[in-house]
């Protein structure tokens, strides 16, 4: 902890004076309550920032997930227990203390779902599109604008825009190794414009040993995407597609990794330890068939496909509309001791099935008169989501895959239907007051109605809706000159049940446990208030943010034992949470191609009530957690990235601070924090023989080879103590790119 504060101390220094908001490439859309026009410029009601195609290509290893990117600005916790931060349990993307499933998400205006593991309603950006076909990101770390397709974004929205294809046909082929035998191909080829418009394909090969423990991180993608402009209107169209497989590592308590070591890790692939395990048989100190089990793994295929048609009906007068379908295949593989195989093996392969198929269409009208601009949005979603939980027979001789689909299960434990219905309106008015002053304000209507269907089991069934049909945006810009703004804005918004039989679901418990709670049920709801000040030159943009937010009725499902028994949980409103923070980042330049990018978060995030529940003899318990801190949100985040690009040399330093964070409701269990350094850097050239241009890349990540906790709540955060649900982080780990371009 002393090294982390020492290194903190002069960025510290340098971040007191005024922050906020690197370069934020402005489009052509006017977004109300996010961009709004006035006489002489555009300027912002909220919080927006966002990150250009040049932040995506200067991360730290080719491949590395958006995310990672994105969490250089102000307010995002991102964490991930691989160096690219693509592995998926361990992924954990929070904005002012608001987890995952808290947040909304899109790509080129497609919902993305709440992008959690096991998720029932979108998928992971990772799996939307390769890294490197991503043009740009904004992220509004309060509330997302009012018509952003999402029933889940309590918190922020982080939008993520493809690129277009290129003008000119082209091919371009990039090649990276790294350390842990990691390899990733990418090739991509662009038509050009013509008459009949531009498209281009790409496909991507991804594949790495884990760092600590045996098995492999592997990924296919291919990406298609076909622009066409016609007079002032603009047809698009995307086709990706996903082929995931990610081997686990293993969840670890503090006291583990103390008795067992930072590189510990399941038995895979040597069955007989487990099988030693599984018995009460252990060598390596092991306590508990907890301690390892012999794997885990991920299985995710995904189709994503969108339509947009951008059209101008009359002047000022526009729509833009987005037809859009998802379907989803996956499995989450768990290798488990507590069910025996039907030969008598004390362990069996127990899954969770996934299977989405979602269609949706959202459409967007703007029109503008006497100085108004109004804009009113539509979105419906259909949503079947299919879940069980299977049990497949394994032997000595019969080990099942672990990158594999497996087939006929010897138990069936449960399996539903979740038909999820999701409607949402909205209406705003963005309208000039005078040359300085602008006034968004407008509102949205949410509703989203869930119906399970079971098949087998003998887990609940029934409808539950969660419905708010005024949901309030207002937000001010007034602009003081032609380099500095302030602006503020008040925002309610509503998060919908989870449609599904695990995690916090109104689902995850029994008949009569459903029945007692969906009559008096209500949906998480959340007030934001912000209000902040930025200014720009040519040498210099900086802002800051101060918030406020009151986060009611918060559900909480508890669950006995260990994550792999799967038991039920009960879920409830439990009270409110509070947090409060100042946000600031300053973009410096400091002589041509030299810049400077620092970012500052500060907040407090607390529980306003304490947790009653249950014990085993239905008598009443009282958590104290009023006024405690709340998991995985850590008081104080600094980052800081020096960057170097004169159109031939490039590379960047980056710094991550992060203080502790807890993990038990009761603050009794908590990580350090910790401070991490990047580096990357390279060379282009032009010309290159058949080649127009070529690049090298190489990338360090964890540049300092420090160990610490990375994701922490990775099976959930319990009342008190220490708990199996942290990832160690990845250590030191060295990239190197080769890109060529035809």
């Amino acid at each position: 902890m002393r090294s982390a504060v020492h290194a903190l101390t002069p960025l510290a220094a340098l971040l007191g004076l005024a922050f906020t908001l690197p370069a934020l490439a402005q489009t052509s859309e006017t977004t109300e309550l996010e961009r709004v026009t006035v006489t002489q410029g555009r300027g912002q009601i909220r919080s927006v920032q966002g990150l250009t195609k040049a932040d995506f290509e200067a991360a730290a290893a080719v491949g590395q997930s958006p995310l990672a990117t994105v969490s250089r600005l102000p307010g995002v916790n991102f964490q991930s227990a691989d160096p690219l931060g693509n592995y998926e349990w361990s992924t954990r993307f929070t904005v002012r203390a608001f987890s995952q499933n808290q947040l909304g998400f899109t790509l080129d205006g497609v919902p993305l779902g709440d992008m959690s593991y096991g998720n029932l309603n979108g998928l992971h950006i990772s799996r939307a599109i390769s890294s490197e076909n991503v043009a740009r990101a904004d992220l509004s770390q309060g509330t997302g604008s009012l018509d952003t397709p999402s029933s889940s974004n309590l918190g922020g929205t982080l939008q993520f825009y493809s690129s277009d294809p290129a003008k000119a046909f082209g091919l371009q082929a990039s090649q990276t190794l790294g350390s842990d035998s990691n390899h990733r191909t990418f090739v991509r080829l662009d038509s050009g414009q013509s008459d009949l418009g531009a498209i281009y394909a790409s496909y991507t090969h991804q594949q790495a040993d884990k760092w600590r423990g045996a098995g492999e991180q592997r990924q296919d993608q291919f990406n298609l995407k076909y622009v066409k402009d016609f007079g002032e209107n603009r047809l698009s169209a995307f086709i990706n597609t996903s082929n995931r497989r990610e081997v686990d590592y293993q969840d670890m308590s503090l006291e583990m990794i103390k008795r067992l070591g930072y590189n510990w890790d399941n038995y895979y692939p040597d069955f007989n330890a487990a099988l030693q395990s599984a018995k009460g048989v252990w060598t390596h100190g092991e306590t508990s068939m907890d301690d390892a089990y012999y794997a885990g793994s991920g299985l995710r295929k995904d189709t994503l496909a969108g339509v947009t048609l951008d059209a101008k009906l009359a002047d000022k007068l526009s729509l833009k509309t987005t037809v859009y379908h998802h379907k989803n295949d996956g499995r989450g593989l768990w290798f488990t001791p507590y069910v025996a195989s039907p030969d008598g093996t004390p362990i069996s392969l127990r899954t969770t099935e996934y299977g989405i198929k979602r269609d949706g269409l959202t459409a967007t009208l703007d029109y503008e008169i006497a100085g108004h601009q109004l804009r009113a949005s539509v979105w419906h979603e259909s949503n079947d989501f299919d879940q069980a939980r299977r049990f497949y027979a394994v032997s000595a001789n019969a080990i099942p895959d672990v990158y594999s689909f497996p087939s006929n299960p010897f138990a069936t434990q449960w399996q539903y239907t979740f038909h999820t219905k999701t409607d949402q309106f909205s209406l705003s008015d963005t309208y000039a007051l005078t040359q300085d002053l602008t006034l968004g304000a407008g509102f949205k209507s949410l509703r989203a109605k869930i119906d399970a269907e079971r098949q087998v089991g003998t887990g609940p069934v029934g409808s539950i809706t969660a419905s708010k049909g005024f949901l309030p945006q207002v937000g001010l810009n007034y602009r003081l000159s032609r380099s500095d703004e302030l602006f503020a804005s008040v925002s309610r918004n509503m998060r919908a049940y989870q449609g599904a039989a695990t995690g916090t679901t109104p689902f995850a418990t029994t008949q009569t446990g459903f029945d007692a709670i969906k009559g008096s049920l209500r949906p998480e709801t959340s007030d934001n208030f912000e209000a902040g000040w930025r200014t720009s030159s040519k040498l210099y943009e900086a802002a800051v943010t101060a918030y406020l937010v009151n986060f009611k009725d918060r559900l909480l499902g508890v669950t006995q034992g260990s994550g792999i028994q799967g038991n039920p949980t009960v879920l409830s409103n439990v009270g409110g949470v509070r947090t409060k923070g100042l946000e600031a980042a300053l973009s410096l330049r400091l002589m041509p191609g030299v810049s400077w990018y620092n970012s500052l978060s500060l907040s407090n995030s607390t529980y306003r009530d304490n947790v009653v529940s249950k014990d085993a003899s239905n008598n009443p318990v009282t958590v104290a957690t009023a006024g405690k801190h709340v998991v995985d949100a850590p008081d104080q985040m600094v980052k800081s990235i020096l960057s170097y690009d004169d159109g031939q040399w490039f590379g960047n330093l980056g710094a991550d601070y992060m203080s502790k964070r807890y993990y038990s409701y009761l603050n009794d269990a908590a990580v350090s924090g910790r401070t991490l350094f990047n580096l990357s850097g390279g060379l282009r050239a032009k010309s290159l023989g058949f080649l127009s241009e070529g690049s090298v890349q190489v990338g360090v990540t964890n540049l300092g080879d420090k160990k610490y906790i990375s994701t922490v709540g990775s099976n959930g955060f319990g009342n008190s103590g220490d708990s199996q649900t942290l990832l160690t982080g990845a250590p030191r780990q060295f990239f190197v790119t080769f890109t060529g371009k035809l």
